[in-house]
């Protein structure tokens, strides 16, 4: 795990415009009270959390070319994948021919930060018939991921992980790098 330190100013304000985002989305409402105590909220939690929630770049979140991409993955790319993937395993329960063997693959992963790997992990957890249950770092700054996999139908490593990452990997580099 990383050396915990003091946040900077910027992690504040940052982690604070986020919770407070979150919090007009949860409320949906701009009454006067409702936005006082969101800002309270906000307040608090951005006091005692952002050090754990932002490690580096405290304003990445607002630079609209990563904005546009992570709006694009989550409203588009990743839908996407995750309907391909239910339709695949769909098709593997109803129809007992269909061929299902299970295994485990080690995967390489080319992201660098933590926040890019978190969200490749979950977004392949997230994805029917794969299940990230590790990731290794490496030599050279490689990190591998070791994935159950529905339907093991490649052994090695890149090819295994072209299969399925798809694009994901590509996606969350853009966004988280």
């Amino acid at each position: 795990m990383k050396d915990l330190k003091k946040a900077s100013f910027p992690a504040y304000v940052s982690t604070f415009v986020l919770c407070m985002l979150f919090w007009l989305l949860v409320t949906w409402s701009l009454d006067v009270q409702e936005l006082i105590a969101g800002a309270l909220v906000s307040l608090v939690v951005s006091l005692f959390t952002a050090k754990f929630f932002i490690h580096e770049k405290a304003f990445w979140f607002f630079n609209p070319a990563k904005l546009f991409a992570l709006l694009l993955y989550y409203v588009i790319i990743f839908p996407i994948e995750l309907l391909k993937a239910n339709f695949d395993v769909a098709f593997r329960a109803l129809n007992p021919k269909m061929p299902i063997k299970p295994g485990i693959v080690k995967v390489p992963v080319e992201l660098k930060t933590d926040y890019g790997k978190g969200a490749l992990a979950d977004s392949i957890t997230l994805t029917p018939g794969t299940i990230t249950m590790d990731i290794a770092e490496g030599e050279e700054g490689r990190s591998w991921f070791y994935i159950h996999w529905l339907n093991v139908t490649e052994t090695e490593p890149r090819k295994a992980g072209d299969k399925i990452k798809g694009t994901l990997e590509k996606w969350c580099g853009r966004i988280w790098q």
